[in-house]
């Protein structure tokens, strides 16, 4: 899930049903848009409005709520204001810590382990960019830091489009641009203009629709060793940050660490991390949780 669709259209009036609306999406979502934001909400609804053949808010509004249909019809309207804008190897001071500075610190917790396994999680992963750009990273390093070992990379989404964009993997000149010659002659395939990611990076790969503030589906993103949530609690309020950081950590191994957006903090919000200075960049680790008294 990322930034809010920028796209405005004509047809839905600001008043009280569309802030009826923007509470409904903040109670599914955690996203809240503020006053002064409510045009992307209006295009969004109008959108709707018009693919649905729906001429009123309040008719909408009684689709979002009392209809059978209440359910997806959500789902579509998040579709519309959550989309994304990434490219491959988007952050690469994120990159060259995960690679020179993470990675090696986790495995040499895990020496003494017969079978060494990583798992890694593309949070909010939008149009596929960040987890497969993570799946190329760890392929390079198969045959040096990483062998004798497996990987696995969970990309989630809110939005279904870009799930569905990330499962084809097709990408343009805009996505791809800061991919050497190599690692684009060696990871993808030619298409037409655009270039499709190649299968040996696709099959390290699990997409799947996930709402980082559904509790009962977070509870099962278990021993992950490294996650990436990068520019997409930006739109969360303090008490929706709160609960997802509680989840990341409890799905964190002892030893994990967490990647934020280069404007994110995790400042007054949680103290369960650790802030980690890394060149260029920072990070987070998951720290012991103090026992009460203490």
């Amino acid at each position: 899930m990322n930034a809010p669709n920028s796209a405005t259209q004509p047809g839905v009036a600001p008043g009280p049903l569309l802030y009826k609306i923007r509470d409904l999406i903040y109670e599914a979502a955690g996203i809240f848009q503020p006053d002064h934001k409510l045009r992307l909400l209006e295009g969004a609804c109008a959108k709707r409005m018009s693919d649905k053949r729906v001429t009123n808010i309040r008719s909408y509004y009684e689709m979002l709520t009392m209809n059978k249909e209440s359910a997806s019809e959500m789902c579509l309207l998040l579709n519309e204001i959550t989309i994304g804008e990434t490219c491959f190897f988007r952050n690469q001071p994120q990159l060259d810590a995960l690679r020179h500075l993470v990675l090696p610190a986790i495995l040499e917790r895990r020496a003494r382990q017969s079978l060494r396994h990583l798992r890694l999680w593309s949070a909010g992963c939008s149009t596929g960019e960040e987890p497969y750009t993570l799946a190329i990273l760890l392929l390079e390093e198969s045959e040096g830091l990483l062998k004798n070992c497996t990987f696995e990379i969970c990309a989630t989404d809110l939005n279904d489009r870009s799930l569905e964009h990330a499962r084809q993997a097709v990408y343009g000149d805009y996505a791809t641009r800061n991919l050497t010659p190599r690692l684009r002659d060696k990871y993808f395939i030619a298409t037409g203009d655009k270039l499709k990611v190649k299968d040996a990076v696709k099959d390290k790969i699990k997409l799947s629709r996930l709402n980082l503030l559904d509790d009962s589906k977070m509870v099962f993103m278990k021993g992950m060793d490294v996650i990436f949530c990068c520019n997409v609690l930006i739109y969360f309020d303090t008490r929706s940050k709160k609960r997802v950081y509680m989840h990341f950590y409890n799905n964190l191994q002892a030893d994990g660490y967490l990647f934020l957006g280069h404007s994110e903090s995790m400042f007054g919000v949680s103290d369960d991390f650790r802030l980690v200075h890394m060149p260029s960049t920072t990070g987070y680790v998951k720290a012991e949780r103090k026992k009460a008294g203490k």
